[in-house]
């Protein structure tokens, strides 16, 4: 075993320590239902309880345990709508504000910001106890060049001041951080952070607690096809009857949806947990507890863990899957540049799991060929797609209003079939990109 990693060392998501994925109260996937909901991620959990809420009888369908796909291995950042369509580095200028223009890319900050108050009030109203705080987010600028995009895009991240952003320019870094990595940064003030798995164990509770909601682990689905005015939809070999469906599978999205297959690109990202540090250290490296992520193309982003005992550092370094103990070395030693004091620190937990990325950068949720969808998380899901998920919920309960995120053009590439060969190649370019713009920019 390498010595960076504890002899005890898990490929288990740490967050599973309080909270692991499981199929208890799981039933019998029934005859019929009103909506069968596919995935028991954030979305589609979110879904079911803003159905249930209005009368509808759903049926969540998961082809393994209960929150075992990325609801339970993301980083627990939860983001106000800072990230929402700003392409590969959070440097650049959202390519969605020439595209849609000004007024629908407003239109989607609105609902981005709302995501915020969404996921509050859930946490409040299911009396759901996962950590959540809002202290705050650092983004650490990559480069000089970095810094001045971020200046220059502030207003339009700030949107109307409701984020609470402001600049720290290097000299005022360590007011921050405890790193010299970096060349200056923006907080947000309107950004928080939660237990990712104790939150999707909330949700899971919530649903048990609804009669009008049937939860079914262990129960892939392997053909949804229409059949009169609703759908036939095969899982873990039962036919259901409903008259809706809803696709909430995100990075894990394959068969039977290959319309939506194609348009989400499944992203591997990793986290390693150190050992438990020091308080001091801690304090010295997060100086007031907030999430961090950088403006990298392969992004780093971290934060201090829920006991503030420990730091989790993830990252994007290969876009695929590969060894959860091999991305745990290459990330190892990406937080020693930042943080060259936890060279001697040794790693308790690797994970990885799958993200969703989209073409145009954005989450998605609309109906195709009678099936409802909701996908693209572009790793910033947490807040945002809860908040789909409930959008979804009472846009097939029939609610009147409209989301700004329904309708969008939902592009796709010739010849993507789901299949991401050319990420290797993708990545490849990116670092290369990251490098360039850390010698020149």
């Amino acid at each position: 075993m390498d010595d960076i990693f504890h002899p005890d060392v898990s490929t288990d998501p740490y967050w599973w320590l309080a909270a692991k994925p499981t199929a208890e109260g799981s039933s019998p996937v029934p005859d019929e239902a009103d909506v069968a909901i596919v995935g028991s991620g954030y979305t589609g959990l979110s879904a079911a309880i803003e159905l249930a809420d209005r009368g509808f009888k759903v049926t969540v369908l998961e082809a393994k345990e209960f929150g075992c796909g990325a609801s339970t291995r993301s980083g627990g950042h939860v983001s106000s709508g800072l990230n929402l369509g700003k392409g590969p580095s959070a440097a650049k200028p959202s390519p969605l504000i020439s595209s849609l223009g000004q007024d629908r890319y407003n239109g989607l900050l609105d609902e981005a910001s709302q995501s915020m108050d969404r996921i509050q009030m859930m946490i409040e109203r299911e009396k759901i106890d996962c950590h959540f705080v809002i202290g705050g987010r650092f983004v650490a600028a990559f480069t000089r060049g970095h810094y001045k995009s971020l200046e220059a895009k502030m207003a339009v991240l700030d949107h109307n001041g409701k984020a609470g952003c402001r600049m720290v320019p290097r000299e005022k870094q360590r007011d921050e951080i405890g790193s010299d990595y970096y060349h200056g940064g923006m907080v947000v003030e309107r950004s928080g952070k939660l237990h990712p798995a104790m939150y999707h164990r909330g949700l899971l509770d919530a649903c048990r607690r609804r009669p009008g909601i049937t939860l079914c682990a262990h129960a892939p689905v392997t053909a949804i096809d229409a059949n009169g005015s609703g759908f036939r939809v095969m899982a873990g070999g039962t036919a259901l009857r409903a008259a809706d469906v809803l696709l909430s599978t995100n990075g894990y999205s394959q068969k039977p949806s290959p319309w939506l297959k194609r348009r989400v690109i499944p992203l591997a990202s990793c986290i390693i947990a150190t050992e438990e540090l020091e308080p001091d250290v801690i304090k010295r490296l997060i100086v007031h507890d907030r999430s961090i992520n950088d403006t990298k193309r392969l992004l780093s982003y971290y934060r201090v863990s829920p006991d503030g005992k420990r730091i989790l550092f993830g990252g994007r370094e290969t876009f695929f899957t590969q060894d959860p103990l091999e991305s745990g070395r290459r990330l190892f030693a990406r937080m020693v540049r930042v943080y060259p004091e936890l060279a001697k620190t040794r790693v308790t937990h690797s994970w990885t799991g799958m993200v969703a990325m989209t073409f145009d950068h954005l989450p998605h949720i609309g109906r195709e060929n009678g099936i409802y969808y909701a996908a693209g998380c572009n790793g910033s899901g947490v807040a945002m797609m809860s908040y789909l998920g409930y959008r979804i919920g009472a846009s097939i309960a029939g609610a009147n209003e409209r989301s700004a995120f329904d309708g969008l053009p939902f592009p796709t590439k010739p010849m993507y079939n789901g299949k991401t060969w050319f990420l290797p190649a993708v990545g490849a370019y990116f670092k290369s990109m990251d490098k360039w713009d850390r010698m020149f920019g």
